[in-house]
């Protein structure tokens, strides 16, 4: 009986072992990748591409994107532009996933069901079939080559409407009541009540569709003409053409910005977000 047992604890432990080795391996290849983007983004020019380990590090791609020939290019303003378009984007999602998601769940009128299983049917519903129409939209609105173009088209998110929606269902309903005996408003409750006691899955929300605006490159393209109001990712995708195709380095350079605000904010909102997922599998 002493044998079996520890024979299980052996297999045990070794199974454990396993775990942690393949665990390892996994969370190797998956930063690989961004610590090649950001020891080559370092690289002197001669060794870019050549070597893994550089013989020295050195700021001379950089150097060449904003002081260099780079510079014909406007990358802090693109930045800028990508800040701003993201950011705007993300709150006008929250708070239209907020106001929305409260209606669908927790007021009653004429066609909720309806509308709830529209709002399920459209977010499996392909985007890009709808690429032309909106932009035919835009253009007729006078949005094109605007801020406007880029930020309302994508401003409005069925799963932050979803999450929320359901998100809602799970706060007890007699909170909602006590509110309305105060006399409380509908939009009262919603900023005072239900955003705050929503912390986890705000955070989710946000930074789900903040990375989804961040990285957009298909619509930014279609829309915007102008270099002053490109987005960092679509002047650094203007970059595997022409003069900066043998410039390696200085991409490297260029796509490192563009995904350090992301790391920043997943540092920042890490336990949030996870704590935010665990609620929202619930």
């Amino acid at each position: 009986m002493v044998r079996f047992n520890n024979r299980r604890q052996k297999i045990k432990k070794l199974k454990i072992v396993l775990i942690y080795i393949v665990a390892t391996i996994g969370l190797c290849m998956s930063v690989y990748p961004y610590l090649y983007l950001i020891i080559q983004s370092f690289t002197p020019e001669a060794e870019v591409d050549r070597v893994l380990v550089p013989s020295h590090l050195t700021l001379e791609s950089y150097r060449w994107l904003f002081l260099g020939a780079g510079a014909k290019r406007p990358w802090l303003r693109a930045l800028f532009n990508s800040i701003i378009v993201a950011g705007s984007s993300t709150v006008i999602a929250l708070l239209g996933g907020a106001m929305v998601g409260y209606a669908l769940s927790r007021l009653q009128f004429k066609g909720r069901d309806l509308f709830n299983n529209f709002l399920l049917f459209h977010m499996f519903y392909p985007g890009i079939i709808l690429l032309v129409p909106l932009f035919l939209l835009v253009v007729f609105l006078g949005f094109y080559n605007s801020y406007l173009g880029m930020i309302l088209p994508k401003a409005l998110s069925l799963w932050a409407i979803f999450l929320y929606s359901s998100f809602f269902l799970s706060i007890p309903k007699e909170i909602i009541e006590a509110a309305r005996l105060d006399k409380a408003s509908e939009l009262r409750i919603i900023f005072q009540i239900m955003i705050p006691l929503s912390w986890p899955i705000t955070t989710v929300i946000g930074l789900l569709v903040f990375l989804r605006r961040w990285s957009e490159l298909l619509w930014d393209m279609v829309v915007i003409t102008s270099y002053d109001k490109m987005t960092l990712n679509v002047l650094l995708a203007t970059m595997s053409t022409g003069e900066y195709v043998d410039f390696p380095g200085p991409m490297y350079a260029a796509t490192f910005i563009l995904t350090f605000p992301l790391v920043i904010l997943f540092l920042i909102f890490g336990k949030r977000f996870t704590k935010g997922i665990s609620l929202a599998i619930k």
